[in-house]
């Protein structure tokens, strides 16, 4: 019996098969020169657009404004199939970023008037969204944020600094969480969209880091910046509420595509072990790489699976908070064994930089950290058990 790495096949409407197919079409060229793209740290809006021109970042958007209208789990089976097909996972993780931090915070939580003059720049790519949460004094502890927003009559004065601004360097409009009143707590939070150009929003350059090159992470400091009240995404005070619903999203998007990714990885490994010789016999001969790519194609499978079942029970309206934590947790570590794990079988020429092994182990270095910390994920575990 021959078992198949590849996700198992789904009865998806005309137009979902139809958008998997255009990723397809556009992979081999943004794949061309991505290793050379992470040396140098560049994201490409070339590429970015090749990629915006598939129908990605309105799939799951209304069709009035230009979107497919899907739903989330089949989003999340079209973007895992981006992480089998795409070789940029730092391209990957900020289209994740794209989709969840701007697309479906203002779809679901915004007023008509700024969803209809939004939504359709973001459905198409041709405005990039972030959005601005963590704080240089305030990691996981987002309601130790300091960025503040005072109204001022009609307007919304915002001030403080933002920093590991995911697609920050190079985005149109930034979703910023602040705190918009004395209360403490999470009813103290609000959610404001500050477009590129707003006087006093100062959108800084690129980090220098290992992992995920491809993917601009910046500082985003504001100083005096001044925006209308109706820029403010739902009700004052409901910013906690929203970011809790969009962290759940970048979850589910974002990790899914790391199993794709890791789908391609196994697939890989497994026709090196079956053609590399050493000792007289192929690699999968020995039995202790055997046992690896089992190990690998184990904890590719149980992340698949636990992620798939928490969309579900999310788009069923369930909050699945532990459900979304576990999944995290288990695919973000298996990311990260996965990786070292294939670079070892690859010997030698797992640690050059033009197989594109070792780029695996940086790219997922980030998992346990970014979309809210492995240690916090296990609190809201520890949380859902009841201690």
């Amino acid at each position: 019996m021959v078992i198949t790495t590849a996700a198992p096949p789904r009865d998806e409407g005309t137009a979902l098969a139809r958008l998997r197919e255009r990723i397809e079409r556009v992979a081999p060229t943004i794949n061309r020169g991505h290793l050379e793209r992470d040396r140098r740290a560049v994201f490409s809006r070339e590429v970015w657009e090749e990629l915006a021109g598939t129908g990605l970042f309105g799939s799951f958007l209304p069709e009035e404004v230009g979107g497919q209208a899907c739903s989330l789990t089949d989003l999340m089976h079209v973007v895992e199939h981006l992480g089998y097909t795409v070789r940029d996972a730092g391209l990957n993780f900020s289209a994740a970023t794209h989709l969840a931090s701007t697309g479906f915070a203002l779809n679901g939580f915004a007023s008509s008037e700024l969803r209809r003059r939004h939504l359709p720049t973001i459905a198409t790519g041709a405005a990039i969204g972030c959005h601005a949460i963590t704080e240089p004094e305030a990691g996981s502890d987002v309601l130790a944020m300091a960025t503040t927003g005072r109204t001022d009559g009609d307007h919304i004065e915002l001030n403080g600094l933002k920093t590991y601004v995911t697609n920050g360097p190079v985005a149109d409009l930034a979703v910023v969480y602040v705190r918009t009143s004395d209360t403490p707590g999470p009813l103290g939070l609000s959610a404001v969209l500050v477009p590129r150009g707003t006087p006093g929003a100062d959108f800084g350059p690129a980090l220098d880091k290992s992992t995920l090159r491809t993917s601009p992470f910046g500082r985003l400091r504001l100083t005096g910046c001044r925006v209308p009240r109706a820029n403010v995404i739902g009700a004052a005070g409901t910013g906690f509420l929203i970011l809790d619903r969009v962290m759940t999203w970048e979850i589910l998007i974002a990790f899914v595509i790391n199993v794709g990714e890791m789908r391609h990885r196994l697939d890989r490994v497994v026709k090196r072990v079956e053609t590399r010789r050493q000792f007289g016999r192929p690699l999968a001969e020995f039995q202790s790489v055997r046992d690896t790519v089992v190990e690998m194609h184990m904890a590719t499978q149980n992340a698949r699976r636990a992620l798939h079942a928490a969309g579900e029970a999310v788009a069923a309206g369930h909050r699945a908070t532990a459900e979304t934590a576990m999944a995290k947790i288990l695919t973000s570590e298996a990311n990260i064994r996965t990786a070292q794990a294939a670079v070892e079988l690859f010997g030698g020429e797992g640690v050059l930089t033009d197989t594109g092994m070792e780029i695996g182990v940086r790219d997922a270095l980030g998992g346990p950290i970014y979309s809210g910390s492995n240690a916090v994920q296990r609190q809201k575990i520890a949380k859902a058990l009841g201690l």
